[in-house]
């Protein structure tokens, strides 16, 4: 039989009964069996930067600030710093630094890493690795939600203050969690690699080359040749125009008025790739802002013409390039055509400190007053909630380093508090 364990495989040498001969059985044998436990990491890396350094000290030993929260093999994961130290016997003599387990676990095996950056640009960072003593002592068990890995004396604190860590009142941190896993594989029969389907193409292919089409769209002073067909399976509206209980089968042109030749013709490329076409490509423009309108654009059309699918990726694509500039007009048209996702994405980002006023001087935010006036009140309620948690110091939101209090412990060992309230501690 054959195992694979860490990395390391064995191969079993099997007695053939009856005989003086040993042999080797492979997994090549039609009479025996082979299988392979792997353990592996699923890894996964967070940068935590804090700045304004100096305004967290004198918060009190085992209270913390919290990066946001982090996901890593199937689990949420947190970095908890500790200005004062974690314990008040050190006297706020050293940083603590901690990596915690934010999500309900148990049991859960990784190993970690904690590095401070030294921000001179000479590269000499202060690493902490669990990774590289994992023989040593294996992977780190984490029991419970609050479970921690790492050092209450991370640095000293007068050290740190006068070093190359600390740079314009900032510190930087890079963290990587390995979550272990453990599979089983049996043996890999023969195979024949499959290429990718090339159906969007090939139907793309008919678009283009104007093969066998049987209606004309006339769309300002351009013309798109399609097939009914195709346009009938993709979108309920064609469907229903050319094949409806009020349809007609027969008509060879048709004229699309309210939408640009542009935004036609990303639209039928969609309708026959199932893709997102290239603004920038259609556009002819590298403008974020000149994008952001033919999607804003795009996404009306899908809406029109019932195409969910290129409505969502419109949702998508706006939500990544939302900036303080486009996110009024984008709100706007979310609520519009009941984008719930995109128009809850827009409230946030206008609603967070940094934004808010830069948006209320934007062009589109004049444009929002005046088309969806009841939005303001919904943007008002989001500020509201936005500074109501601020104020409960909830530990899982984005946008800023929380402070918080650390549950009650002590010892240079990584601890967690089960559901009961019981404290439990194991040393590293």
């Amino acid at each position: 039989m054959c195992a694979r364990f860490s990395g390391f495989e064995f191969d079993e040498i099997m007695v053939n009964s009856g005989s003086k001969q040993q042999r080797k059985v492979t997994c090549a044998d039609k009479s025996s069996s082979c299988s392979k436990s792997i353990n592996e990491t699923v890894n996964g890396s967070h940068h935590f930067t804090i700045t304004g350094y100096s305004l967290a000290k004198g918060m009190g030993a085992g209270k913390y600030i919290s990066s946001d929260i982090f996901t890593v093999g199937g689990y949420d994961w947190a970095i908890y710093f500790y200005p004062d130290g974690k314990n008040p016997e050190d006297s706020s003599t050293y940083v603590s630094v901690f990596i915690a387990l934010a999500s309900d676990g148990t049991d859960v095996r990784a190993l970690f890493e904690l590095t401070l950056l030294d921000q001179s640009g000479k590269g000499k960072h202060k690493v902490h690795s669990h990774f590289d003593r994992a023989l040593e002592s294996g992977p780190y068990s984490l029991k419970y939600r609050g479970s921690m890995w790492g050092y209450k004396r991370f640095f000293k604190r007068s050290s740190l203050e006068s070093s190359d860590y600390l740079k314009d009142d900032c510190l930087a941190m890079h963290c990587t969690v390995g979550v272990v896993r453990t599979r089983v594989e049996g043996p890999k029969q023969y195979t024949i690699s499959l290429p990718p389907s090339d159906m969007g193409q090939n139907i793309k292919y008919l678009l283009d080359s104007e093969v066998a089409c049987d209606i004309v769209f006339q769309v300002g002073d351009e013309t798109f040749k399609a097939h009914k067909l195709i346009l009938a399976a993709r979108s309920p509206v064609f469907r229903a125009q050319f094949f409806g209980l009020v349809g007609n089968p027969n008509m060879d042109k048709v004229v699309a008025e309210d939408v640009e030749p542009s935004i036609f013709k990303a639209m039928l490329l969609f309708i026959y790739s199932d893709k997102l076409p290239d603004v920038h490509e259609l556009t002819g423009s590298m403008s974020i802002c000149s994008s952001t309108i033919m999607v804003q654009h795009l996404l009306a059309a899908a809406d029109r013409y019932g195409l969910d699918r290129l409505k969502l990726l419109c949702e998508a694509k706006l939500c990544e390039d939302v900036t303080v500039d486009t996110v009024a007009t984008t709100l706007a048209l979310a609520e519009l055509h009941r984008c719930s996702q995109l128009k809850t994405i827009c409230l946030r980002f206008a609603a967070t400190p940094e934004n808010l006023g830069a948006v209320m001087q934007s062009e589109g935010f004049k444009y929002l007053e005046e088309s969806c006036p009841s939005l303001l009140s919904e943007l008002l309620g989001t500020i509201a909630s936005a500074d109501e948690n601020s104020h409960l110091g909830n530990k899982k939101r984005s946008y800023s380093s929380l402070f918080g209090l650390e549950l009650i412990a002590d010892g240079a060992a990584a601890e967690s508090v089960n559901p009961s309230g019981r404290r439990v501690r194991r040393r590293l």
